[in-house]
């Protein structure tokens, strides 16, 4: 997950940065850390798809799923795409993400008035004691209780992790940090993938590993959070002006940091001006920011990814792989994902953010077309085995298909949004793009697994349209943010759209004097 909110007062902070300050070994440390969030969220959205597949897992808390496999595999005479639908699976996956919106709004006050770092300390003490239910669970509500409080954990380090990554990251390489995040979630994905697979083999407890082993991220991330100082901005904006320049003065590498406090103290000063930031969202000159943070969130999820992501093995099941070979498949695709992400730390400042989009776009349509048509032709209704040759290519597609969002919608859906939002809204505007990301996630989590039954390989094709939809709404309504400075975004990018502009008011637009 990627992104850059909050009342962070983060633009001058770039600005000198980019002048006199060195990029310290404390800095790349410091973001290395916190981004092992990245681990426990890629972790926890790779790990369920795996569990929900062993049979020891199903036989223990889904039961009736369990028969309905057995039967599968001894009478290759059931709806294959029905196979694995049921509520309580797609409850034990979602839940998470349910949790993770409520804990958001939580979230919002901690970070705002506790502190970045604090808030990142609670985020993981959520995930550990998550994982301890989990891996712990003797009965489905344990098991979902233990969903919960990762849920809860998600929501305080989506909050947290996006502003600490981005208020101490020089902008020359701002967003390659930024995507550290997102290329960590990536590797979390695959990492939970490899142990899915390893513990498959393991009778009857290899579901507890899985599991379990999100202890190892969690602890990751809850000792980097402990270690870390909190951001400079965050400290001078609660009152602790010694402390932030103290802070600020490791990260620039310089004890002459002193135009640095006087442009930091200047945006808290104009942000604290603001009383009411949600409310201040839903002014008209906030709009434009407001619809395309929303319309992204939607559109992420709307592509289809996280329906593939979280239940890989299940839905690779479905098609008529054997078991050890879905867990391949599911290895091979977080192996491209981590790959592609390393595309967009290339590319993202080089080419733009619109042309990753587009490209992208069409890339992702084509795949999700070409999947549809073959697994329509070549994987009947009541089907036992998909044959070798076209499995293959099914495992081609989709590889293609994850390649293209993992340099695009994947880090841009987040990363776009946090670049939209002015100082004085930013908290707000981070809390509902990812309240809004999350309920979508939990939908698409939620209803994946039905809409596979029902829709069969249809679902491909109803991805597809969607992906249409966004690529259309790229072209026409997203403006490009490549290398604008935020605190001159509404100037350059938002009056000067064709379409826009027409929101923006000058006259009630707060501004700071960040020179």
């Amino acid at each position: 997950m990627l992104g850059r909110g909050g009342e962070y007062g983060v633009e001058a902070l770039e600005v000198a940065l980019d002048t006199e300050a060195k990029i310290t070994p404390i800095l790349i440390v410091s973001c290395i850390m916190v981004a092992t969030a990245g681990l426990m969220f890629g972790y926890d959205i790779g790990i369920s798809g795996g569990v929900t597949s062993m049979d020891n897992f199903l036989e223990k808390f889904f039961y009736s799923v369990y028969i309905r496999k057995v039967i599968h595999e001894q009478e290759h005479n059931n709806n294959k795409y029905c196979l694995f639908n049921t509520q309580t699976i797609q409850l034990f996956t979602s839940s998470l993400y349910l949790a993770g919106i409520m804990a958001t709004f939580f979230a919002s006050y901690t970070t705002r008035y506790l502190g970045r770092r604090l808030t990142m300390v609670v985020a993981g003490f959520f995930f550990i004691i998550g994982v301890i239910f989990g891996a712990a669970a003797n009965n489905l509500a344990m098991l979902i209780t233990g969903r919960i409080l990762l849920g809860c954990g998600v929501g305080f380090a989506n909050q947290a992790v996006p502003l600490f990554l981005s208020e101490i990251a020089p902008a020359k390489i701002r967003g390659g940090l930024n995507i550290l995040f997102q290329l960590n979630v990536t590797i979390g994905i695959l990492f939970a993938n490899l142990v899915n697979y390893g513990s498959s083999k393991i009778h009857p407890w290899g579901w507890r590993l899985s599991l379990g082993a999100a202890g190892i991220p969690a602890f990751l991330f809850t000792l980097g959070a402990l270690v870390v100082d909190d951001t400079p901005t965050s400290l001078i904006e609660r009152g602790y002006f010694d402390e932030g320049k103290a802070v600020l003065k490791k990260l620039c590498g310089t004890d002459n940091v002193e135009s640095e406090l006087k442009d930091i103290m200047e945006a808290a000063r104009v942000a604290h001006q603001v009383k009411h930031p949600f409310r201040e969202l839903l002014q008209r000159h906030n709009r434009p920011p407001l619809i395309i943070a929303i319309l992204l969130q939607i559109f992420q999820q709307l592509t289809g990814m996280n329906a593939i992501s979280f239940y890989a093995p299940v839905l690779f099941i479905s098609l008529g792989f054997q078991s050890d070979a879905s867990f391949y498949s599911a290895v091979i695709l977080a192996s491209v994902k981590v790959l592609s992400t390393l595309v967009a730390v290339y590319a993202l400042d080089r080419v733009g953010r619109r042309v990753l989009l587009l490209e992208a776009g069409v890339q992702m349509f084509i795949a999700l077309i070409l999947i549809s048509v073959t697994l329509g032709l070549h994987v009947t209704y009541h089907l036992g085995d998909i044959s070798h040759r076209y499995a293959m290519l099914v495992i081609i597609l989709i590889c293609t298909f994850a390649s293209s969002f993992a340099w695009s919608w994947g880090p841009l859906g987040w990363l776009i949004p946090s670049e939209a939002f002015q100082l004085e809204t930013r908290s707000a505007g981070q809390s509902v793009t990812v309240c809004v990301n999350l309920m979508f996630t939990f939908l698409i989590a939620q209803a994946s697994l039905s809409m596979l039954c029902r829709f069969k390989y249809g679902i491909f094709a109803f991805f597809a349209g969607w992906v249409v939809v966004m690529t259309i709404f790229v072209y026409f309504f997203l403006p490009e943010t490549e290398n604008v400075p935020i605190e001159e975004i509404s100037e350059k990018v938002w009056k000067k759209h064709w379409f826009w502009k027409r929101f923006i008011d000058d006259e009630r637009i707060p501004k700071t004097n960040a020179g």
